[in-house]
């Protein structure tokens, strides 16, 4: 996209007009920490200019000297024309109040899990100190395995992955919060690699995008690892795998929670004789359950 007469953005008033609009026109897919052009256009240009990403209400009417609004404009430009995720521009994601260095390497963070850490899993973990190991599958970024790590003070947390550039994201993020000595990044299939290791508490948001889904991604998804969303014809190859060897890997009292997309269906008619307890999450109790080592013990998984 060529921008007309790019002196007619004045401020940021202007630059936020013009972005929400541009955004709204080309039919941009969000889902990547905004949920609206506007929101991302606010967060894209804030984010570029170095200004609080909460305050845009004082600077809307600032004037933008010329290279800022070439920056700005460049950055509009990447987003339409490329449809690169906004996270990826600027090398930033959020969950809640922290947030994670993300690039192609890794999947932009969206986990429902995050916002179920922030209440250290009441009433199901009542004794929080007393989470000595915790284990994140299929870890990505690392940004789980952070987030347990800050909310369970006491756990020693494995975060594993399969992609060894994946781990090397991680490894950016955990440095930065200062947590090297309580998480240790390892490069594993799923448990493969972790022996007889048991954990107080497992969590994972695994691959669970089906064939069908796959084949219809918008273009902002193909930026991120394959391997890190699709999971087979139906979506549950990773969760079938989890649930096959959790238990090996689980204390006795241990709680494995794992992340399934939109196949609460298809997985309760896999699994008829598993308990499954699905989590309420800010969109619903349809995309995280939780399970109980015994529970996993009783069924045929």
């Amino acid at each position: 996209m060529t921008f007309q007469t790019p002196s007619q953005f004045e401020t940021i008033r202007d630059l936020l007009r013009f972005a929400t609009t541009q955004f709204n026109k080309a039919g941009l897919c969000f889902g990547h920490g905004s949920s609206n052009a506007f929101d991302e256009a606010a967060y894209l240009i804030l984010k570029t200019l170095s200004l609080p990403l909460d305050q845009l209400e004082p600077f809307l009417d600032a004037h933008l000297l010329d290279r800022e609004r070439d920056q700005v404009l460049n950055v509009i430009d990447r987003r339409i024309n490329d449809r690169v995720p906004a996270a990826y521009i600027t090398n930033e994601a959020w969950l809640g109040e922290y947030s994670f260095y993300v690039d192609e390497r890794v999947i932009v963070p969206r986990s429902f899990i995050a916002e179920l850490l922030q209440t250290q899993l009441a009433p199901w973990i009542t004794e929080p100190e007393q989470i000595i190991r915790g284990l994140d599958l299929c870890t990505g970024s690392g940004c789980l395995a952070i987030l347990m790590a800050l909310y369970f003070e006491n756990a020693q947390i494995d975060a594993v992955d399969i992609s060894k550039p994946a781990l090397e994201v991680a490894y950016k993020n955990v440095s930065h919060y200062g947590l090297e000595k309580r998480i240790h990044l390892i490069e594993s299939d799923l448990f493969l690699s972790l022996e007889n290791k048991r954990y107080d508490l497992i969590i994972s948001n695994p691959p669970y995008v089906n064939a069908q889904s796959m084949s219809q991604l918008p273009r902002e998804y193909q930026y991120e690892p394959q391997n890190a969303l699709s999971s087979g014809i139906d979506g549950l190859d990773a969760t079938r795998k989890i649930l096959k060897y959790a238990a090996r890997h689980l204390t006795d009292r241990g709680l494995l929670i794992v992340e399934v997309g939109h196949n609460r269906e298809v997985i309760e008619t896999v699994y008829p004789n598993i308990p499954f307890h699905w989590l309420e999450t800010s969109a619903g109790n349809e995309f995280v359950f939780l399970l109980q080592r015994d529970q996993l013990l009783d069924s045929d998984a």
